[in-house]
């Protein structure tokens, strides 16, 4: 245990052999004003720093057998009044060899020089109620024994002294946590008073007085408490266990996503093998019987017509299959096919498809309730161009930023004011709807005479759960007056 250096009075000259009477001869020769005064003053001097030393220690006890290489342990307990306060609390002890001091259970002090008296300031130690003394002594050889005293002074002027007698306990060896026990069994004997102080084979005693530096509480710390480290260690358990069930609920639906995933791309297979198949056949059958008839029969156009909508129904199906396909659940599958299906549906029409993609668009994932409502959201936005626009070209922007995918659908045809659109006839509700099921937004801009502008923009990285900021940022629109996916005005229309 780390404690400071003892202050040490006349130790020096009494570790040598020297009896006090020596020293006190000593200092009478020697002294530079060497006389009867000098010689009264140095004894005077000797003798009350003995008396303080000694006048509140108790006699010597020890076990009631000695033996050499022994190990005693004594307790005592004792109380302070409540409703008082300690003023000042000085412990003095020495052990015949070497001893352990406790109090309360805790170490305050060690020593190995029977023939020192050392001092303990416990005043700080020492509150109103019950205490524990516990010395644990070690006898090398010879004779054995422990003088202890403690005084105690008041706050209301009264003085306690618990000095080392017969009431003290010895403990036996097989007993565990003494140090802090709060009473003695029936079986811990007590104590032997082994000899009187000043006495033989303590005659020529003390030699020297060390004095330790005041003792003080333990600080403990709010964190190193028993009800804080329990709700830690609860804490953290429930922590382990929390991880431990997320990680089997991923587990578990890492391996749902993967069957999924197997399953999506088996039924797209089986729809393109089976229902392609035979929609192919079925448009077959339909030219061949076409065919057959004469130019001018009304039998033949009706042929005509069944063998367009088949056509129209085995590339609806191209969708679905592209939709269904897990394989297909990738940012560039989308813009790709978007791109595509684009350039396809407006080849038809004498309108020209400009593409305008970010070049080398990562294969990230894309999850299918994005890219599908997404896909309807611009197929829906290619045909209101295609049949009211009258535009000559079509723009189709692809392009990432912050996070998030723009696609951005843009004629050069009639225009027209968005506040007079009729929003059910251009499917203004159904974009709406999907971008709203997508966490994204869709805005119109739009003035008759300059064409249109369609912009839909979607987060990279939606989650199926509303988050906080997506929740704020629908709050703010809404206070803003302007709902995602909202027709908005250019600043020209606005102003006429």
């Amino acid at each position: 245990m780390p404690r400071l250096q003892p202050k040490l009075r006349f130790n020096f000259l009494t570790r040598r052999g020297l009896s006090w009477a020596t020293v006190i001869l000593l200092f009478s020769v020697f002294s530079p004003a060497a006389g009867l005064a000098g010689g009264e003053t140095s004894t005077n001097t000797v003798a009350t720093l003995l008396s303080d030393a000694t006048n509140h220690l108790g006699l010597w006890i020890w076990d009631a057998k000695t033996t050499d290489k022994q190990t005693c342990r004594l307790w005592k307990s004792f109380a302070i009044p409540l409703g008082t306060s300690v003023s000042h609390a000085t412990l003095r002890i020495t052990v015949d060899n070497g001893y352990r001091l406790f109090l309360d259970g805790r170490e305050i002090g060690r020593g190995s020089d029977w023939r020192t008296i050392t001092e303990y300031d416990v005043t700080w130690l020492l509150s109103p109620g019950r205490h524990i003394l516990a010395v644990e002594g070690f006898n090398d050889r010879l004779e054995a024994g422990l003088i202890f005293g403690l005084e105690i002074q008041l706050l209301d002027q009264r003085t306690m002294d618990i000095v080392s007698d017969n009431t003290w306990r010895i403990v036996p060896g097989t007993q565990r946590d003494w140090t802090a026990k709060k009473s003695a069994p029936p079986d811990w004997p007590n104590a032997t008073v082994v000899g009187v102080m000043h006495q033989h084979p303590w005659e020529n005693w003390p030699f020297g007085i060390s004095t330790e530096p005041p003792l003080r509480p333990i600080l403990v710390h709010f964190w190193q408490t028993g009800w804080f480290q329990l709700t830690l260690v609860t804490v953290c358990t429930l922590a382990v266990l929390f991880c431990l069930w997320l990680m089997t609920q991923l587990t578990a639906q890492s391996k749902a996503q993967g069957f999924l995933q197997i399953e999506r791309a088996r039924i797209a297979r089986d729809i393109h093998d089976d229902l392609g198949a035979r929609l192919t056949h079925l448009v077959l059958l339909g030219e061949v019987a076409q065919s057959e008839l004469p130019a001018d029969s009304e039998t033949r156009a009706q042929f005509n017509e069944i063998c367009e909508k088949a056509r129209d129904l085995s590339h609806a199906l191209d969708e679905v299959v592209w939709a269904v396909n897990s394989r297909r659940d990738t940012l560039r599958d989308f813009a790709t096919y978007v791109c595509k299906y684009a350039q396809f549906f407006l080849n038809s029409a004498p309108i020209r498809c400009r593409l305008d993609v970010e070049p080398e668009i990562p294969a990230t994932p894309f999850d299918l309730p994005i890219r599908r409502n997404l896909f309807l959201a611009v197929k829906e936005a290619l045909n209101n161009a295609a049949k009211h626009s009258e535009a000559s070209e079509v723009f189709l922007r692809i392009y990432r930023h912050n996070q998030k995918l723009t696609v951005v659908v843009e004629d050069n045809g009639r225009g027209f004011d968005p506040a007079q659109a009729d929003a059910a006839r251009n499917g203004m509700t159904n974009m709406t709807q999907r971008m709203g099921e997508i966490g994204g937004f869709f805005t119109v801009v739009s003035q008759p005479g300059s064409g249109c502008r369609v912009e839909f923009t979607v987060p990279l990285n939606h989650s199926p759960y509303p988050t906080w900021f997506a929740r704020r940022r629908r709050l703010h629109v809404e206070v803003d007056g302007t709902p995602p996916g909202a027709v908005v005005p250019s600043p020209d229309s606005a102003n006429s």
